[in-house]
């Protein structure tokens, strides 16, 4: 998974990002938002934003919001939304560039927990947050969603004997809501609340024509041979029934808690 801890393997990937991961993020982001009273007073930071699924949402409160990311292009997405009381800057979400106790919530959707060192990034956000203020983090179980949930589901049956591609160690860590909250307790909040928040990710079985853009940014995917993954792309039409959307149930873990 090192690919994911390079800003330029985000830079490239940001439009595609953009068009396929972000709507689907944006239903966690939506879920996230609604369990932190914001208003137009309100000073809230994203870290580690991608294209702005909970940064631009949080901007219709009125709601002043900074979106960080430590990949430009991801950044250049964010900006080109225009937005007035939303800024973007380029920042290490393991070492944040601002003031102690400055924002009144901060979040990060599926961000910290890509972080080489998440414990760090995650005592930065707790360290940005206002006493009383809000921190609210969503991560993905341990077998992951979407299409790396799919594509792992579909090895496991065709090739029970290849191992799968080792997740992020902030998901391992964190993938049983007590881990989660320990962990949130350990960085500096308090009273932490962890929810199961599960949402259908629907894959246009059209997709699967072009199957190195639907699944090529995991290594379950990159390290099949061609009949392997001929083998995958017919597995995924069969259990689409012949239907034009594949439902993936994919369920997050939603951490929040208190500054």
């Amino acid at each position: 998974m090192q690919q994911f801890e390079n800003p330029d393997h985000w830079d490239t990937a940001a439009q595609h990002y953009e068009k396929t991961a972000h709507p689907f993020t944006a239903l966690y982001a939506k879920a996230a938002l609604s369990r932190v009273p914001l208003s137009p007073a309100s000073r809230v930071l994203d870290v580690a934003a991608g294209t702005g699924a909970l940064a631009l949402q949080a901007a219709s409160t009125g709601a002043r919001v900074l979106a960080t990311d430590f990949s430009a292009g991801m950044v250049a997405r964010i900006a080109a939304a225009g937005l007035p009381n939303v800024e973007a800057k380029v920042m290490d979400g393991q070492a944040l560039d601002l003031p102690d106790a400055s924002f009144d919530a901060s979040f990060s959707i599926f961000g910290v927990i890509m972080f080489p060192d998440w414990r760090k990034g995650l005592a930065e956000m707790a360290r940005v947050t206002r006493p009383g203020g809000y921190g609210v983090v969503a991560t993905w179980r341990d077998s992951g969603a979407a299409t790396f949930l799919l594509l792992g589901q579909i090895r496991r049956k065709l090739f029970p004997e290849r191992q799968g591609m080792t997740m992020p160690a902030a998901v391992q860590a964190l993938s049983a809501p007590e881990d989660f909250a320990r962990e949130l307790v350990v960085a500096g909040f308090t009273d932490p609340r962890i929810e199961r928040v599960t949402h259908d990710y629907l894959l246009d079985v059209a997709a699967l024509a072009e199957p190195d853009t639907l699944f090529g940014m995991s290594p379950d995917w990159t390290g099949l041979s061609d009949a392997e993954k001929a083998e995958v792309v017919a597995e995924a039409r069969a259990m689409a029934g012949g239907g034009a959307v594949l439902p993936i149930p994919s369920t997050a873990l939603i951490g929040v808690a208190r500054g």
